[in-house]
C-alpha cells in the first residue's frame, strides 16, 4: 500500500501556522507571563549544551539552528560569550555542516570560562576577541578575521543598553550577506513595562533603553534587512521575539 508523500502539505500548514501564531496577541501576552513567572526560577541558566552552561531560551536555541540549517553561513559572529555555550552550540552546527568558524567577543572573557571553550571539542571552530564589541579596534579584528567571500550571520547578546546595541548593529549588520541572518537577542526586555521587568541581573535594562528599541532604530536607517514572520511567529517563551532579521540586500 502506497502512502501520499505529505511533505508539501505539512510544509505549508509549518508556515501557516507559524504566523498565524506571531499574529496572536492573547497568546504573546501567555508567554510573556509566562516568562516572566519562569524567571523566578532562573530559567534561561538552567540549560547546557554539550555540557557546557547556554544562557538561553530553548526556542531561541531552535530557531538560530533553523537558520544556521537552512542557510549554512561561513562564519558566525556572536557579541556576548558569557560562560561559552552559545558560541559552542554555533560550532558544533558549523560541524554538522562541515564548515565555517565562529567568531566570539567579549569584553571580559573569564579564565574558567575561556578554558572551558578551549578545552571543549568544538573549539576547532571557535575564535575568541577580548574587548568591547563595539570598539573600532576589536571591530577591525573581527574583520580581519572574516575570509574573503565568506558569508556571514551576526548575533548581537552582549550590553543590552540601547545605545550600545545600535553601535553593535552600525558596526556589525553590514557585515551580514544577503540571504544570511541578524539576530538581536534580548528582544523581549522592550515588551516589558519597567515595573514588572526581572531585576535578578548583574545589569538591568528597561523599555526603551534595551535592544528593541535599538533595532526599531536601526531599521530606519537601512532597508538591507526584512523581520522574517515565520521564525519570530513561533518565538513564544522566548527571549528575542521580533529579533530575527533576514538580509535580503548587498
Amino acid at each position: 500500500m502506497s502512502v501520499k508523500d505529505d511533505r508539501k502539505e505539512f510544509e505549508e500548514n509549518r508556515v501557516k501556522q507559524s504566523v498565524a501564531l506571531g499574529q496572536a496577541a492573547s497568546v504573546f501576552k501567555d508567554s510573556l507571563n509566562l516568562v516572566l513567572s519562569l524567571d523566578r526560577f532562573d530559567y534561561s541558566y538552567l540549560w547546557t549544551w554539550l555540557g557546557v552552561p547556554i544562557i538561553q531560551m530553548p526556542a531561541d536555541v531552535m530557531a538560530t539552528q533553523e537558520v544556521i540549517w537552512s542557510t549554512k553561513p561561513d562564519i558566525i559572529i556572536e557579541t556576548g560569550i558569557a560562560r561559552g555555550g552559545s558560541v559552542l552550540f554555533l560550532a558544533s552546527m558549523l560541524e554538522l555542516i562541515g564548515k565555517g568558524q565562529v567568531i566570539g567577543v567579549d569584553i571580559d572573557i573569564r579564565a574558567h570560562n575561556r578554558e572551558a571553550i578551549e578545552s571543549h571539542p568544538m573549539s576547532k571552530r571557535v575564535t575568541m576577541i577580548q574587548g568591547p564589541s563595539n570598539a573600532p579596534d576589536v571591530v577591525a579584528q573581527v574583520v580581519e578575521k572574516i575570509p574573503a567571500g565568506s558569508s556571514v550571520m551576526v548575533i548581537l547578546d552582549s550590553d543590552h543598553s540601547r545605545d550600545h546595541v545600535l553601535s553593535e548593529l552600525r558596526a556589525y549588520a553590514p557585515l551580514v550577506t544577503k540571504g544570511c541572518y541578524l539576530v538581536v537577542a534580548d528582544t523581549l526586555v522592550g515588551h516589558i513595562e519597567e515595573a514588572d521587568a526581572p531585576r535578578k541581573r548583574s545589569k538591568l535594562w528597561f523599555k526603551g533603553d534595551e535592544p528593541l528599541a535599538a533595532l526599531y532604530e536601526y531599521l530606519g536607517e537601512t532597508d538591507r534587512f526584512e523581520v522574517d514572520p515565520i521564525i519570530n511567529g513561533k518565538l513564544v517563551v522566548s527571549s528575542s521575539p521580533g529579533g530575527y532579521l533576514k538580509c535580503i540586500r548587498d
